[in-house]
């Protein structure tokens, strides 16, 4: 089978990660990898944030759960009051993926395009994923500029997403999900 298409079959989310640091020439790879993702226009709005830093890390969780105690959604809410849950799954790495604000029309869907090659490329490494959407929480509100600041998030830029990145944990290979039926139709 073509390894694309077997790395985006066997890809999984992984939330549990071993301590040990991802080598820098992978992480390179990965980051590369989304750089060179499709955007509207070729616009490359694109920031990543590479975070090994163990402290900002838990800093990033804690307020993202902060930021949730109070949330509409339950399941949301129910993940923010649970003291041994780890937003970040306590990964070695992650990388912050900020879009430009201004002009990028398609800014989200460029950012998603970036965030799945780098999700794949780490997959194509050995490394293991999970695409965190709910970090952006954590860069709203009053703290927004400082946090951005802080994360070095240039100016006009916005946080959209996190990916962890780590060596899993778990023992043998994720069973592959199935796939919902009747998804696709042709017209000829």
């Amino acid at each position: 089978m073509n390894t694309v298409l077997e790395n985006i079959k066997k890809r999984r989310s992984i939330r549990k990660y071993k301590e040990m640091q991802i080598e820098q020439e992978k992480i390179e790879a990965i980051i590369e990898a989304g750089l060179y993702a499709p955007s509207g226009h070729n616009a490359q709005p694109w920031h990543f944030t590479v975070l090994q830093n163990k402290e900002i890390i838990d800093q990033i969780s804690a307020g993202t759960k902060e930021a949730l105690k109070d949330c509409e959604t339950p399941i949301f809410r129910r993940m923010a009051r649970n003291e041994s849950f780890h937003i970040l799954y306590d990964a070695p790495t992650v990388i912050v993926v900020s879009g430009k604000k201004e002009g990028a029309y398609s800014m989200k869907a460029d950012l998603g395009a970036a965030t799945q090659n780098m999700l794949l490329a780490a997959e194509s490494l050995g490394v293991s994923t999970c695409w965190i959407g709910l970090v952006v929480e954590y860069f709203k509100g009053e703290e927004k500029e400082k946090r951005n600041e802080e994360m070095g998030v240039p100016e006009g830029y916005e946080v959209q997403y996190a990916v962890t990145l780590g060596y899993s944990s778990l023992e043998g290979s994720p069973k592959p999900h199935a796939r919902k039926e009747n998804t696709v139709n042709y017209i000829k």
